[in-house]
This record gives C-alpha cells, sequence and structure tokens, in this order.
C-alpha cells in the first residue's frame, strides 16, 4: 500500500469509520514496531522494555481517540510518537509513586515495560523540559518528540514533517541544546537525549 493508501483510511477514521483503524493496524504494525525497537534499542542492557507492549498501547489508546484529525502518514506517526511518549512518561510516574510506597501494580503491561528507577528519572526530566520548550517552540518540541521518544531517524522526521534533512538536522540541534541546558539547570544534566539510531 502507498501513502496515499494510509492517507484515506486515516481521512475515513477522521470521519468517524471506526473499522479504518482495522485496515489501518496492518499496514502500520512493522513500522510501530521498528520505532518503537529504535526507542527501546537505547535503554541499555538493564531495560527489559518490550517494543510489542508498547506499540500494543499506543494502538489500544489510538482506538480510544475520538475524532482524530488526521490527513496524512506524517499525522499518524505524530499521534503515535505522542501516544508512546505518553505511555513511557505514565509507566514512569506509575513506578516512582510505587517506590515511594504508593501502591502495587499488577498490569501485564507494566510487567513488560520494566526499566530501571535512573531511566524513569530521565524520561521525567525530558518529558518536564519539552513541556517547557513546547511553550516556546512547538514546532522544533515536535522534533523532539518524533526522535527522543518514537526513535525515528532525523531523515523520517525530515519526511513526516514535510521539511528538509538539513533543516530537521539543524532544528533537532537547536532542541537539543537547549533541552541539554534546562536539565544540567535542573539537576538532570546526565539525562540522554540521543534517540534509538
Amino acid at each position: 500500500m502507498t501513502d496515499n493508501d494510509i492517507t484515506a483510511i486515516l481521512q475515513q477514521w477522521a470521519a468517524g469509520d471506526v473499522s479504518a483503524l482495522d485496515q489501518l493496524m496492518p499496514l502500520v504494525y512493522n513500522d510501530l514496531r521498528r520505532l518503537a525497537r529504535s526507542r527501546l534499542r537505547n535503554e541499555g542492557p538493564d531495560c527489559t522494555l518490550q517494543a510489542t507492549a508498547l506499540v500494543h498501547e499506543a494502538f489500544l489508546r489510538l482506538t480510544g481517540q475520538r475524532e482524530p484529525d488526521m490527513q496524512s502518514r506524517g499525522q499518524f506517526f505524530h499521534l503515535a510518537a505522542k501516544l508512546m511518549r505518553r505511555i513511557l512518561i505514565d509507566h514512569a510516574k506509575r513506578r516512582k509513586a510505587i517506590k515511594r510506597g504508593g501502591g502495587k501494580e499488577d498490569l501485564e503491561l507494566e510487567e513488560a515495560l520494566a526499566s530501571t528507577p535512573e531511566k524513569f528519572e530521565e524520561w521525567l526530566a525530558v518529558d518536564e523540559a519539552l513541556d517547557q520548550f513546547a511553550a516556546i517552540d512547538p514546532f522544533r518540541a515536535r522534533i523532539v518528540e518524533l526522535r527522543y521518544f518514537a526513535g525515528f531517524s532525523v531523515e523520517e522526521v525530515a519526511e513526516l514533517m514535510q521539511i528538509s534533512a538539513t533543516t530537521a538536522r539543524r532544528d533537532w540541534a537547536v532542541a537539543r541544546c537547549w533541552l541539554q541546558r534546562r536539565l544540567e539547570d535542573s539537576k538532570h544534566g546526565s539525562a540522554s537525549l540521543e534517540p534509538g539510531q
């Protein structure tokens, strides 16, 4: 299937045809899984996050979207990146609460998303800094979201955002520099802003 076919299915979904998601999943599943694996590859040997669990949870959340405003493949993958970000951050917050005695987890996804406490702190710090950056520069914040939380390459970001690879590379460097300074100022200077390769 072509990007135009995916766009047509996304437009059906946006128009209220929930069954369009059934057509969409097989077309984007491998891309979503590759992105999740790419993002999680950077988490180190102690991380047992599973790309499949992340993709399945993202897709479940996609099915809960009401009236998605998506007219292109790029918009779909941007939404998927946002959902992956939210899943990772929600997971990190729950783990942090449990560490502080805030309850017991018994969800399968939580087991699949087991990771180190240091990684949770990093995700939370980057998420907070990215929210601040988005208030100043939403376009470049979207690039960070696609690179850091979804693991897209610079070239993929450029294609999805319909900009040149040179512009994507430059905007990524600017955003990364701003975020790194913010992380250093907030005692999270050890957080890595390197996405999966």
